[in-house]
């Protein structure tokens, strides 16, 4: 009867404490997630409020800027008399944005595709192809990751100043590629290096030559990390000004958007209205190509970190 009455109670024990241990850990999950869904949304909104008030601030008339803070334009936002496209066309026509703007794509697609390009036969070659010295040379690139840029300034352009390329676009096209090829490299030979081996054992097989295994089989599977490094390598290209005032010198003709508004900073230190208005030309282009290449991204830069 005790052993009867023992287990009995161990069961209904069990009944009663398993649903009450259920509900505690359901709670407990819900909460989590609660407090991350918060952290996210604080988080988004310290990245995405400053967005906001710079755009409305560039729709706001000299006037109001200095007056009133930005956020007041929402107690009547169907006012038209509390917008305006001055600032724009004011920096667009007047200062010579428009020329800059267009300058910063000329710069900014040669000095993308190029360390694509070149970082990918490097890397299929890192990758798959065996090769005296293989290992200590990409070694060796992966080593320029951690030397400063500012170390090579002044040699590449005492080298540039001799051969006529400082202030010239193919002189700033080829600094960009130089700068940005160890990464590429790194990136690309990461990704390349996880890619199944028996696709190209196969290809060999049929007769296939390495330059054939790369244009058929190795880019077209590379897409993701592709655009990863796209991203990466264009964003940082549009928003470089260091790079662009030492190459090209502030008063260059090919001056990019960068250039451009440090010069507007000086010049209207006091009209920020101005300044906002330039400053949110300059963003628009790196938001819309994230947000155009956002779903390859992360599985690129995923599928890279897989093997090393």
């Amino acid at each position: 009867m005790n052993s009867r009455w023992t287990s009995r109670l161990g069961v209904r024990a069990s009944v009663h404490v398993r649903p009450a241990h259920r509900a505690s850990t359901a709670a407990l999950g819900v909460g989590g997630s609660t407090v991350v869904h918060m952290a996210v949304v604080l988080t988004a909104l310290a990245w995405f409020l400053p967005t906001l008030g710079l755009l409305v601030s560039s729709l706001r008339p000299a006037s109001d800027v200095f007056n009133s803070g930005w956020w007041t334009v929402f107690a009547n936002p169907f006012d038209l008399t509390r917008w305006t496209l001055a600032n724009y066309q004011h920096v667009l026509a007047q200062q010579g944005m428009g020329r800059a703007f267009l300058n910063s794509f000329v710069i900014a697609l040669p000095a993308t595709l190029l360390p694509v390009l070149v970082a990918s036969f490097a890397a299929f070659a890192f990758a798959w192809l065996d090769f005296p010295g293989r290992q200590a040379l990409f070694l060796t690139v992966v080593a320029f990751l951690v030397v400063p840029l500012q170390m090579t300034f002044i040699p590449v352009l005492r080298i540039y100043n001799q051969m006529g390329l400082a202030g010239s676009l193919v002189g700033i096209w080829l600094a960009h590629t130089g700068y940005g090829l160890p990464f590429a490299i790194y990136l690309m030979r990461n990704f390349f290096g996880s890619l199944p081996g028996e696709l190209f054992e196969s290809a060999y097989i049929d007769g296939a030559s390495p330059l054939s295994a790369f244009f058929r089989l190795a880019l077209p599977m590379s897409t993701p990390a592709l655009a990863s490094l796209g991203i990466f390598q264009f964003l940082w290209v549009w928003n470089d000004l260091l790079v662009a005032l030492i190459y090209l010198g502030g008063g260059s003709a090919t001056a990019p958007l960068t250039l451009k508004l440090s010069s507007l900073v000086g010049s209207y230190g006091q009209d920020w209205h101005v300044l906002t208005a330039a400053a949110f030309v300059s963003m628009m282009v790196p938001v819309v190509v994230f947000f155009a290449l956002q779903r390859y991204f992360v599985r690129g830069i995923l599928a890279g970190a897989v093997k090393g």
